[in-house]
Formats: C-alpha cells, structure tokens, sequence
C-alpha cells in the first residue's frame, strides 16, 4: 500500500514541477494553480501511505491528520481557483483568487488551531466535532460549488477533451463529497466507527466501508479530478503535432497539381511575390496549406469552360464513382483533359458537372482530404488504370 500511495505522490508532485519548470514563457494563465493543486494532491496522497504515517505520527501526535486534511483543504482552494479561471477569465478570476486565497489561508490557520485545541483537551468530543464541522463545511461546499461550475463549463466548451476532462473531475469532486458525507456520518453516528466495534465479523464489515469511502473514495477523487484537468493540456500537444504533420503531408501532396495549374494560369497566385514553390516552414505550415487549397480551387473553378462532359463519362468507365477515391480519380482526368484543351485553346463543347463531392465538402479540412484525394490520383493515375480503363482514359487525355 505504500508503494502505492508513494508512487502516486511522486508522480502528482513530478506534475506539478512540469507545470511550473516545464511551460513555456509566459507561462499560460492557471500555471500557478495548477501546480499548487498537484503539489497539495501529492501530500494528501502521502498521508494515506502508512510509511509517512507512522514517520509523522512519532514526530508529532495525529500529525497524519493535520498534513491531510491541510492538503485537502489547500488543494480544494486550487481546484477553485481553477474552475474560476476556466469560467470567468485569467482578468475576471484575479480579485476572486486572491480573495479566496486569503480565505483560505484563514481557513487552514483555523483548522490547524482546532487540531491542535483538541489535542490540547485530549481530544474532547465537542472540540473535535467543531473542528470537523468546520472541515467538512469548507471541503463540501467548494467541492459542490467546483462540480456546478465544471459540469456548467462543459457544456460550452469546444474541444471534446476540455468537456471530457471536466466532467472526469466533477466525477472526482463527486467522490470527494461521498468522502465527506461518510465523515459526517462519522460525526453524528461516533458509534458506527471501525474502530469501536471489536467483533470479527463486525469489524470486517466495518473495515471494508471504511476503507472504501475513508481511503479509497478520497484517492479516486485526487486521481479523477488531476486526470481531468491535466488531460486536455497533455493531448493537446499530441494532437498539435499530429495536426502539423497533417498539415505538412497534405501541403506535400497537393505539389503537383499545384504546379501544372498555376503554371497554366499564373493568375490564380495569390502572391506572384512569394509563390509556394518550396517547402513550408514549421511556423506556417497551416497558412500555407490553407493558400494552396485557395489557389487550387481558383485553378478548377477557372477550368470550368475546358471541362469535357464526354472525359468525365469515360472516366467513369474506369472508375467506380461511388467511392471516394474513385470520384477523386475521375475528376484528376477531367482536370487533366481541361489542361490539355486550356493549352490548346479548346473550350469544351458539352461542359462537365463539378463532381458531387465539392458541392458536399462544409470546412477547409474536408476541402483539403477532397484534393488531396484528387492530387494523389492526378500525379497517379496510369497506376490505377489497366485493361480497357486504361486505354479509355488515354484517349480521354488526348482528346
């Protein structure tokens, strides 16, 4: 069990470190906060390992107590100020953060001094249960106020891993109050304590309900609620780098039906000055794809009067059109007979319909997977062709 809690303890304080050592500068607003929640998660944890636990309990009587519910307390006050981040702003959360910081270092300076009043008074029943009424009272209505304001906020949010991330650690304050709920059946029924009833069948019975919400619901909490505030941050670089090398590919593989459109119509560069005749840069990989695409659609849209309607049919011929791969193929060998009559001054007779995929593409990245589609079959297409297809789409060419 140590090993376990232990584990858990270096892993949290090893994530707060990452927020604070680890962010670039400036550091995004909640850095702090978020660091300060992991830190104090950590010594919660630590509490519960029975190494530390005995280690503080020789230093110091019911020490194991006072560093819990310390943690517990400062750790509540980072979640909120978290959750008021998220809802009202880096600027609007500000005065709130610091007035609740305030609040709460008057909280923990209180619950220190009962702890210690009470050890004073050897434990005296009513000093202890003002002491844990004032406990559970701040833990419980921060833990209530955070779950309303992170289930609120997901509903707004726009990536799925924020409204995934937020409802994970309303779930884990959701645990956090069963916690609590069990302390002040604890409080009010002192009788139904594992420790006061020495039957072995009673007492293992008791033991499993403490530990289920005495230390398992607490550590669920901890877990749930620091999975559900750091996993958007952590995804959300995965899923950066994945968009980038997205971005690159398709910018790559656009290349060469590019090339022969704008050297065809050198009108449809938007920029003559800068054309994008090389590689992308790392910084604007996203501008310069989305450039591309523009200047591609200008290309096919400026093609329009070259599209042979008797290239498309004999293209079909070759292609299976119901697919997506195989409309894209048959639209590269319009473009390419439209090329061809655009160099020859030759505007088709009977004009070609648009293929029914760029009438259906609603963003600029179902726009960009269409001509990608397109490219790959334009720069490839005696590769997918064989038999009769093939010498139906040479003459769709020639034509």
């Amino acid at each position: 069990m140590s090993i376990l809690f232990l584990a858990l303890t270096t892993l949290l304080a090893g994530g707060g470190c990452f927020w604070v050592l680890g962010r670039r500068r400036p550091r995004p607003a909640g850095t702090w906060a978020m660091s300060a929640l992991l830190g104090f998660f950590a010594l919660f944890l630590a509490s519960y390992a029975p190494l530390v636990e005995s280690a503080v309990e020789k230093a110091m009587p019911n020490g194991t107590q006072i560093l819990s519910d310390s943690a517990s307390l400062g750790a509540t006050a980072a979640v909120l100020a978290v959750s008021l981040q998220l809802n009202l702003g880096p600027a609007g959360a500000k005065e709130l953060i610091r007035s609740r910081r305030k609040w709460a270092i008057a909280s923990l300076v209180g619950i220190v001094a009962m702890v210690v009043y009470t050890q004073a008074t050897h434990r005296s029943t009513n000093a202890h249960a003002l002491y844990a009424l004032l406990y559970i009272s701040i833990i419980g209505a921060t833990d209530a106020n955070f779950v309303v304001q992170a289930l609120r906020q997901a509903k707004k949010a726009h990536r799925a891993t924020v409204r995934f991330g937020l409802r994970t650690a309303a779930a884990g304050s959701t645990f956090a109050l069963i916690h609590l709920g069990y302390r002040t059946i604890q409080l009010v029924a002192p009788g139904q304590r594992p420790e006061s009833n020495r039957n072995d069948d009673g007492h293992t019975s008791l033991s499993a309900i403490h530990y289920a919400f005495g230390v398992a619901s607490p550590a669920l909490a901890v877990v749930l609620i620091c999975l559900g505030l750091t996993l958007p941050a952590v995804l959300y670089p995965i899923r950066h780098v994945r968009r980038h090398r997205w971005e690159k590919e398709s910018f790559e593989a656009l290349a060469p039906l590019w090339n022969d459109l704008a050297e065809a119509m050198p009108y449809i560069v938007l920029s003559l000055a800068r054309p994008l005749t090389y590689s992308a840069s790392d910084s604007e990989t996203s501008f310069h794809l989305q450039r591309r695409v523009v200047e591609i659609s200008d290309g096919i849209l400026a093609l329009r009067p070259y599209r042979s309607l008797e290239a498309q049919e004999m293209a079909r011929t070759a292609f299976d059109a119901r697919t997506e791969r195989g409309a894209a193929a048959i639209e590269a060998a319009v473009l390419t007979a439209a090329l061809a009559n655009l160099v020859a001054g030759q505007p088709a007779t009977d004009i070609a319909p648009p293929a029914a995929q760029t009438a259906s593409r609603k963003d600029l990245d179902a726009d960009t997977q269409w001509l990608v589609h397109v490219a790959h079959a334009y720069a490839n297409q005696d590769q997918h062709v064989s038999g009769a297809g093939r010498s139906a789409l040479a003459r769709t060419v020639s034509r």
